[in-house]
């Protein structure tokens, strides 16, 4: 790490782009407080994969996770949209928010698609590409070669190259440095741990800036991808976009140290605090869930024969905590005037709240859960 060579910029005429260096090779980890951070990073992924472990039905509060993971990654790179906004149908979203919209969904769709192709597919520059043509798919960004490395020089921040705040490495060299990415994930002959793994992945993925869109987003959907593929978590339980966003000058800093400064060690003492700090938070989260699963429960057996609808009613809310009369009749199978009696039943116990405030189209929200998430 001592010796660590970020890489060096490279003149194209009218502009330098940077070109990073391999890291496919041996590293030693010398920084005692990186050590301790790892060890303690260590820790907090064990207590939080316990949960993937010993609680039921654990995909319907992954969800959740998931949805606001895409609404903090994608606003990290400007998208607007809420996380209460994410909850609601495509029609009932007014149509100037209806492209910020398009792009949380598409962020969980490409989530939900790369943790599926894991079972049959390695961590690779492949399912990278995968990934990013569904994160693209029928957005704005649909129009810049989604699922195609680059063809053609990209940059960051200014209008143009020359006011450019970073411009990457040129795009004939993209698949190479992908590739060594990929060397360097399955290298079992060289032994560094597999968080300053996933960490310098992450730092060198968004150097390479590999796609004309869409960079930001891929990058951080990876880390929770690599965890899973490696076996750290058995379920993609851990998202870092709230960390970044609440610390994105930061993030930005810390990566461009590491090419104008070759500090690595700095940005790896950074990437490990944002792993502790997600880890607790979503253990804390985790936490909160079982004590209101707990409670709603015990609150609704004294519905007597309705609890059984209102348990359904309250496990699909775990999924979507945002609904109306017309979808709890579907859930439930019961008519639309036993909906509502349902929903008043549940607004009593104040489990569920109308949010509308209007005597038609009204919406229903599980606050206290949402509240769990925001």
């Amino acid at each position: 790490m001592k010796s660590f060579k970020a890489g060096q910029r490279i003149n194209q005429g009218y502009y330098k782009s940077f070109q990073p260096n391999y890291i496919n090779r041996q590293w030693t980890v010398d920084n005692m407080e990186v050590i301790q951070l790892l060890s303690q990073a260590d820790r907090e992924l064990g207590r939080l994969d316990m949960y993937s472990k010993y609680i039921p039905n654990i995909e319907l509060f992954i969800s959740m996770h998931v949805l606001k993971e895409a609404t903090q990654s994608s606003k990290i790179e400007g998208t607007q949209t809420k996380m209460d906004e994410a909850l609601l149908d495509r029609e009932d979203i007014p149509l100037d928010k209806r492209d910020d919209w398009e792009e949380v969904q598409n962020y969980t769709k490409a989530m939900d698609w790369a943790v599926k192709e894991l079972e049959g597919l390695p961590f690779s520059s492949r399912l990278i590409r995968e990934t990013h043509r569904v994160l693209l798919q029928g957005v704005r960004g649909q129009q810049k070669q989604p699922g195609e490395f680059r063809s053609s020089q990209n940059w960051i921040g200014g209008a143009t190259l020359n006011d450019a705040s970073f411009i990457p490495p040129v795009h004939t060299t993209v698949q190479d440095l992908m590739s060594d990415i990929e060397k360097f994930t399955h290298n079992e002959i060289i032994y560094f741990p597999e968080l300053l793994k996933i960490g310098l992945i992450h730092y060198q993925f968004e150097t390479i800036h590999p796609f004309l869109d869409g960079n930001g987003r891929v990058g951080r959907l990876m880390i929770p991808l690599y965890l899973v593929s490696k076996g750290i978590l058995q379920k993609p339980i851990l998202y870092l976009s709230d960390f970044l966003e609440k610390n994105r000058k930061l993030y930005y800093d810390n990566l461009t140290v590491v090419r104008d400064k070759n500090d690595i060690t700095q940005w790896f003492k950074f990437f490990l605090v944002g792993i502790i700090e997600t880890a607790k938070s979503g253990i804390n989260t985790f936490d909160n869930v079982l004590q209101l699963q707990k409670q709603t429960e015990i609150q609704i057996q004294g519905l007597g024969s309705r609890a059984s609808n209102a348990q359904k009613v309250c496990n699909y809310l775990y999924q979507k905590p945002i609904t109306n009369a017309e979808k709890i009749s579907k859930v439930t199978g019961i008519s639309m005037p036993t909906a509502y009696k349902l929903i008043a039943d549940l607004e009593k116990m104040r489990i569920l709240e109308e949010i509308t405030g209007g005597q038609r189209g009204r919406m229903y929200a599980f606050k206290n859960y949402l509240d769990l998430f925001r």
